[in-house]
């Protein structure tokens, strides 16, 4: 892959700022770490970083003195973000000093519990502002550094599965585990370049593939089976996030082979309708319908998709009534699925990218179900 092309991170602080009169504040205190990492680079573990319409103050702790000022520079914030390093108490003070001029302070609502909300409260001396996805909306949208990477997080998996699928077209002979069959190819992943893995990998045969988030297990996988293989990367950051459905060693079933036809049918409509100037329920419906058509509306049991980034799941929601329009640089899954108590289950998967005249598919494996 040729180099990637550097993330915008600089430019955001301002687009946030931009949505403050909206919301109604003058300041934001950001507790979510996914939220401070997108604002200003910073990865670490610990940190508040207060945005101001003039300022914006990163606080951490001494562990990450060093980290946080080279990856805030890195971010070309250097002469932006001002970062204090101390304990608790000194950087409650610093952000508490400086939200002293901004008379209506947000806080994100669904990153504090009541208990954290209510010690903030006292800190600043006036009621804050609950917000809610302020930074998250502008995380819909990824620039082009974003996209490289999830593209390179995608080949990375893709790369993984046809590493370690042999083993599943060998299970006539060589028996594997839906545990050690997960494990080989989230070993797979790392070896091939991801710095960790998107989620816990699902790898789900027989009965169990009617489980939509099933916990590989010691069963062992028969030929003939649906497997379902449900797993992504992370490479700086930002995820991958694809599923297939395979058949180990043989020819599946006729209840199975019709699974299999009618989730390939709907998922492909689904991509396919994926373009700028359509809603996310739009492409939700599109799956639906073709699984209702066929009289199992009843056994697909979950949303089309959801937005992929920095976070497994993030807005938007591909999923029933979901008014979001998508957009050039939204990236979404489309993952419809049936499932059937004792027989099995399929899902298939694609990471999509929308492009301005469609979408782009960074997943790339194959969706042929011979294993």
């Amino acid at each position: 892959m040729t180099q990637l092309r550097p993330l915008a991170i600089a430019p955001r602080l301002e687009r946030l700022r931009s949505r403050f009169e909206e919301a109604g504040i003058d300041a934001l205190l950001v507790t979510n770490l996914v939220n401070v990492r997108y604002l200003t680079g910073f990865t670490g573990s610990a940190g508040t970083l207060l945005v101001t319409l003039d300022a914006a103050i990163l606080a951490t702790d001494g562990r990450y003195r060093t980290q946080s000022a080279e990856q805030v520079a890195q971010a070309g914030l250097a002469d932006v973000v001002t970062i204090v390093i101390g304990g608790q108490g000194e950087q409650r003070d610093a952000l508490v000093e400086g939200a002293r001029l901004a008379a209506r302070v947000g806080l994100e609502a669904t990153a504090l519990s009541w208990a954290e909300a209510t010690r903030w409260e006292e800190l600043l001396a006036r009621t804050p502002i609950a917000c809610v996805d302020l930074v998250e909306v502008l995380r819909e949208i990824k620039d082009a550094g974003e996209i490289d990477r999830m593209r390179k997080a995608a080949s990375i998996a893709d790369a993984a599965l046809e590493a370690v699928v042999p083993m599943l077209a060998a299970t006539g002979t060589t028996p594997v585990t839906e545990a050690a069959f997960a494990l080989a190819l989230d070993t797979a992943m790392r070896r091939l370049g991801a710095e960790a893995l998107a989620f816990e990998t699902i790898v789900a045969a027989g009965e169990n593939s009617a489980k939509p988030h099933h916990h590989p297990t010691d069963r062992i996988i028969s030929p003939g089976e649906p497997v379902i293989i449900d797993f992504g990367a992370m490479y700086e950051g930002y995820r991958s996030d694809m599923t297939r459905t395979l058949v180990a060693g043989t020819e599946p079933n006729e209840a199975v082979q019709a699974m299999l036809d009618l989730i390939k049918a709907s998922q492909a409509a689904g991509v396919a309708a994926v373009r700028p100037g359509v809603s996310a329920g739009s492409i939700d419906d599109v799956c639906r319908s073709i699984i209702a058509d066929a009289g199992m509306a009843e056994r697909f049991e979950h949303s089309t998709g959801h937005g992929v980034g920095l976070d497994i799941h993030e807005a938007p929601w591909v999923a029933a009534k979901a008014e979001t329009i998508l957009e050039a640089g939204t990236i979404i899954t489309v993952e419809p699925g049936v499932y059937v108590a004792g027989v099995g289950g399929v899902r298939i998967e694609d990471t999509l990218v929308v492009t301005k005249d469609g979408a782009e598919a960074l997943t790339q494996f194959t969706k042929d179900v011979a294993a």
